[in-house]
């Protein structure tokens, strides 16, 4: 399988791939790319070193906008001027969705609940809670299974005229579950409701066409699939025609439409740029450049279809191996349904995930005993799945029997 794989050759372009370390959690922190730490100690040393000062004179400024067109471009399909990189994946979700708020409110003060579900990532619920008590309006909660997602049918049963913004992530963080983004967007729509898509959990692994689908809203994260550090900015997304009709709420100096006016009073600037609040962070935003390119080149077509084939390995391995010991797939067997992570659950799942960090096999764990395999397409080998599965074999097994006092 790896040397039918088409994209086999990226794996040797990122640190310790071709080491020993089985990494299952690319989905949380991905591997450095090589040209990554070059490109960082070179801006270090030449154009901070070098420019000081000066280099806000040139090419700093427009960095967050260049970048974020490039995913725009490279990994959402959404057209120049809509994609910005900013600050936290929680700070641009707050910002974005009280904005959406706050019109919907003025527009109607009869809209006045958000649409999110339960197993929502915990930054968006508490985010979500955090505005719902400053502005006065309810949380209207989508109960829905841990092992898949949001359905058409039960977003098309929570909105209603009352319905001011939908939140949903498009790759469930616990299971897995590939979101219908188009469908659910018309549907948030038909009710009246503004839609605000997470895409952590897919950008840079699955396809995401945020101008065909009509996205309104979106943030994504920048460590994960995209490989840009910990800590990395996120970036976030308005559709143009949106972008005048939204007031952010953390008015910054770099926001303002003359940034070096330092005038008495905030003027938003024209376009995207209104969504930024504070200097940008320059230099956690150079290491993602190079997988940009490297998706630019590799196009997320190809991205999708190695993802879709190293989840359906692991389950199918999971399932001659583990399923005998009590092992159940956790999200969903449908491809079409699944993102770039599988999750495995069992009720020892979180000791054998510590034992495997000791065996230097890396994956997660995310309650209710669930053993999370992110699988990132460009620097995740078939036999590192393989190898990786095989540790978690044994190391069950090893937990089993101690618990049955047989080891």
């Amino acid at each position: 399988m790896d040397r039918a794989d088409g994209l086999a050759h990226y794996r040797k372009r990122f640190v310790g791939a071709a080491g020993d370390v089985v990494y299952f959690d690319g989905n949380s922190l991905g591997r450095p790319p090589l040209a990554a730490i070059e490109r960082v100690e070179r801006f270090l040393r030449d154009d901070w070193g070098g420019r000081l000062i000066r280099g806000w004179d040139e090419a700093w400024m427009q960095l967050p906008y260049e970048i974020g067109d490039r995913i725009g471009r490279a990994v959402i399909d959404a057209k120049a001027g809509q994609t910005v990189i900013g600050d936290s994946t929680t700070v641009l979700l707050y910002k974005l969705a009280r904005a959406a708020v706050d019109a919907q409110l003025a527009r109607d003060p009869g809209r006045n609940e958000i649409v999110v579900d339960t197993d929502n990532f915990p930054t968006d619920r508490y985010v979500l809670d955090g505005i719902a008590k400053e502005r006065g309006v309810r949380l209207r909660w989508i109960d829905v299974d841990t092992s898949g997602g949001v359905t058409p049918e039960q977003l098309a049963n929570a909105v209603g005229p009352a319905t001011a913004l939908v939140v949903l992530s498009h790759v469930a963080y616990r299971s897995a579950y590939l979101a219908d983004a188009r469908e659910l967007t018309r549907i948030a729509h038909d009710a009246g409701a503004l839609i605000l898509w997470d895409l952590c959990h897919s950008a840079g692994s699955v396809p995401v066409q945020a101008d065909l689908w009509g996205f309104d809203l979106a943030v994504g994260c920048t460590y994960k699939y995209l490989n840009g550090g910990p800590g990395s900015p996120a970036f976030a997304y308005v559709r143009d025609d949106l972008q005048a009709a939204i007031r952010q709420p953390i008015q910054g100096w770099m926001g303002a439409a003359d940034v070096f006016a330092m005038g008495p009073e905030y003027a938003p600037a024209p376009g995207i740029r209104r969504f930024v609040s504070g200097t940008p962070p320059i230099v956690g935003m150079l290491a993602m450049e190079e997988t940009l390119a490297m998706i630019e080149e590799a196009g997320m077509r190809a991205i999708r279809a190695k993802s879709v084939a190293l989840t359906s390995f692991a389950i199918a391995v999971a399932d001659e191996w583990l399923a005998p010991l009590g092992v159940t797939l956790a999200s969903p067997l449908d491809p079409e349904q699944r993102g770039s992570h599988v999750t495995l659950q069992h009720p020892a799942m979180r000791e054998v995930t510590a034992r495997l960090w000791q065996r230097d096999v890396i994956p997660d764990y995310r309650d209710p005993g669930g053993l999370r395999i992110g699988l990132s397409p460009l620097s995740t080998s078939f036999e590192e799945v393989h190898r990786g599965l095989a540790a978690t074999r044994d190391t069950l097994k090893t937990v089993l029997l101690e618990r049955a006092g047989l080891a």
